[in-house]
């Protein structure tokens, strides 16, 4: 764990975060919402270690003489005392993680096992008794309701994290007695920035990575430490180059291709929807520089003399319906046939 220092953007909630603990005001319940990757985790584990941090007193303005002008502005963790070094490691026994069996749920026996009973022990040796719950929404309602007496009348060193992609999932009980701070995407400058200096990949690389997360840190570090992803893009293009020609049964065969990276194919969608954004942002300007495919350049040349503005929005909307069709677990070949056919007819119809 390290503190706010390693947090990549973020700023506003940081600083939220670090005058709640200058303050001494820091909330028994706080919620972190935002899509997945977009570093809820690493926020939480900064924020538990600063507060466990045993050089860091609570609250921060109890710092006299030098320390007090040293910390003035900033508050991190010394990383050197014995709760640094265990929040370090992931072992430290009053920042608790809760587990559940089931991947898909967290049940009321979780809650109940791991947070409500617990609560109830004094830390061991930390100042508080940090939760972290991370995909929150997957909380049963009964799960939901555990919870929320120790939220609204919590022990006074107890303090509950719930990580959630969706805070609407939460009941509005539940969300009324939480500080929300809602995580916003990182810049795409800010992104390509640290790909390029911590992933040591190319510009032109750390551009289309970066383009592609929008702003989720999480993701675009993920695609650019795939080995699959050039495969994956690959894969995308020759379907963008050659989708003209394909009758339904090539279509078909296309579709058992695109499985092979069933696991990707949301970011599979995105590269098809990023490249035809290309193709409209070059037809309306004819700036080279505002597109992220400068290595396509040739491809959309030829599919703007031939397709559309309204043909390109039918193919972006069809996209974002064949991610939602996947989500909600659609058939996969049937979506992505359908997919296909309105690209083919809108492209180069």
């Amino acid at each position: 764990m390290a503190g706010f220092e390693e947090i990549l953007g973020h700023k506003k909630e940081v600083s939220h975060l670090e005058q709640a603990i200058r303050s001494g005001k820091v909330s028994h319940a706080y919620i972190f919402n935002g899509e997945k990757g977009t570093g809820k985790n690493m926020l939480a584990k900064a924020f538990a270690q600063t507060l466990q941090c045993e050089r860091i007193p609570i609250p921060f303005g109890d710092f006299t003489g030098q320390d007090a002008a040293e910390n003035a502005m900033k508050i991190v963790p010394c990383g050197e005392c014995h709760s640094c070094k265990q929040a370090a490691s992931g072992n430290h026994p009053d920042i608790i993680f809760l587990q559940h069996e089931k991947p898909a749920s967290i049940g009321v026996d979780d809650v109940r096992d791991q947070l409500v009973g617990d609560a109830q022990i004094r830390p061991y040796n930390g100042r508080y008794k940090i939760y972290i719950i991370s995909d929150a929404e997957k909380m049963t309602v009964q799960a939901q309701n555990a919870i929320l007496k120790t939220i609204e009348e919590p022990p006074e060193y107890v303090i509950v994290l719930l990580l959630t992609a969706n805070d609407r999932a939460l009941l509005d009980t539940i969300r009324s007695r939480c500080v929300t701070l809602n995580l916003k995407p990182v810049p795409d400058d800010v992104v390509k920035e640290y790909l390029m200096e911590q992933i040591q990949i190319p510009d032109y690389q750390a551009d289309i990575c970066a383009a592609f997360a929008q702003g989720n840190i999480g993701k675009a570090v993920r695609l650019a430490s795939s080995e699959d992803f050039n495969a994956i893009k690959s894969s995308a293009m020759r379907l963008i180059r050659s989708a003209g020609d394909m009758e339904i049964s090539a279509i078909i065969d296309y579709v058992k291709e695109v499985q092979d990276y069933r696991i990707s194919i949301q970011d599979y969608l995105d590269i098809l929807a990023l490249w035809y954004r290309d193709m409209v942002y070059y037809k309306a300007t004819k700036d080279i520089d505002g597109i992220v495919f400068k290595d396509e350049l040739r491809t959309i040349r030829e599919t703007v003399q031939r397709c559309s503005y309204e043909g390109a929005e039918e193919v972006m909307k069809a996209i974002e319906t064949a991610k939602a069709r996947l989500s909600a677990n659609v058939n996969f070949d049937l979506t992505m046939e359908l997919l296909f056919l309105v690209i083919k007819e809108n492209i180069h119809g």
